[in-house]
């Protein structure tokens, strides 16, 4: 047998993949999906699930026990997409981190966060969530030991042995996030741009409605008027003030939360080549020692090509997800982002219309006068 290229990756004849026990899963037996787990904003879980003890929980959680959770999660469920966590200090130096909006708009995404791994298949089973959603007091220095330590393997490379090449469906997903990336960083920079100058302009417009206040002071004849056009620019503000608040409460949070996302699914990429690679590596050896003294395939090459089928299994599950949840995201997004813009160009139109009528009142008026002083 040549060992120019190593075999290629089809199943080892013995179970089909749904059969198998998962080879990197810690579970006696692969978990059912179906979780009916829901978690709201308020720190409070209800579940129907009979692992857990009682239906309804309430429990206090810091960044930190979040950020206890995804390690744990990574650690033991090494061949699936781990949701990211909104980092700890966002726009630092620009936005104060114990602000109301910051704390707000963090305690979303982590809300976010939970609610994707609950809505996960398999993440939903993992003892750890179980550990975070019901533990009163949940010790991260000695840890919860509820799984035991897996995914060595994918963590350790054996010999240093290089991926000859990574499969083209692999490949594309690699390529798609690049450029979806790119599109995300150029996207984010320009309405970060968008909403400084919104933020001066909004500056500016009030001061602007102040002149007319306070010029309206002094001019009895066009009080009224120019009353007009500060409730006019106060109004202009308000919207203006609004729609800034949905682009950085809303637009912002869900590019970064995409960014985020891409560098994770790029890791789980990375960790699928090192078992490949790992595979590959202990075929060629086994296909020299067969070649010298024909000994058989050791046992140990066949389970590293299973973990191989479940890495792929698993990574092209959770991509379908993935793009799922992300058609939707954007879709949502996008569709806020026009009814906001809309709402804005609305009001502020309205506003100017009222002044319109305004001064062609005022207008009827001053000939009206006219015509009796004649």
């Amino acid at each position: 047998m040549s060992v120019g290229a190593p075999r290629g990756l089809a199943s080892s004849g013995q179970k089909l993949i749904t059969e198998m026990l998962h080879p990197l899963s810690a579970a006696e037996e692969p978990p059912s999906p179906g979780p009916d787990v829901t978690v709201s904003a308020e720190e409070k879980e209800k579940t129907s699930r009979i692992e857990f003890d009682l239906p309804d929980y309430s429990v206090r959680r810091r960044y930190q026990d979040f950020d206890w959770l995804r390690i744990k999660l990574e650690d033991s469920q090494p061949t699936h997409l781990i949701p990211p966590l909104p980092e700890k200090f966002v726009m630092k130096g620009v936005v104060d981190r114990f602000s109301e909006e910051f704390v707000e708009t963090r305690m979303k995404a982590l809300d976010k966060f939970l609610k994707r791994v609950a809505d996960h298949p398999v993440l939903s089973f993992n003892p750890h969530l179980n550990a975070f959603l019901t533990a009163k007091d949940l010790n991260k220095r000695q840890g919860l030991a509820l799984l035991t330590k897996v995914g060595e393997s994918v963590k350790h490379v054996a010999g240093g042995y290089k991926l000859r090449a990574r499969p083209a469906e692999f490949c594309a997903m690699g390529e798609y996030l690049d450029t979806f990336s790119q599109k995300l960083g150029t996207i984010d920079r320009i309405a970060q741009r968008i909403l400084r100058e919104q933020s001066e302009y909004l500056t500016e417009l009030r001061e602007y409605g102040a002149v007319y206040s306070s010029w309206a002071g002094s001019e009895e004849q066009l009080q009224r008027p120019l009353e007009g056009v500060a409730g006019c620019v106060t109004t202009s503000c308000g919207a203006l003030e609004d729609l800034s608040d949905n682009m950085s409460q809303d637009f912002l949070p869900v590019l970064r939360e995409y960014v985020l996302y891409i560098e994770s699914m790029k890791n789980v990429l990375r960790k699928r080549d090192q078992v490949q690679a790992e595979y590959e590596g202990r075929l060629e050896a086994a296909v020299l020692r067969k070649q010298e003294d024909r000994t058989p395939i050791p046992v140990e090459v066949e389970k590293c090509q299973d973990k191989v089928e479940c890495f792929n299994a698993d990574l092209k599950a959770d991509w379908e997800r993935w793009q799922r949840n992300k058609r939707q995201d954007f879709k949502q997004l996008l569709t806020g982002m026009a009814d906001k813009n809309i709402n804005y160009y609305e009001k502020c139109q309205a506003a100017w219309e009222s002044l319109i009528t305004l001064l062609q009142e005022k207008q009827t008026e001053d000939k009206t006068s006219e015509t009796e002083l004649n």
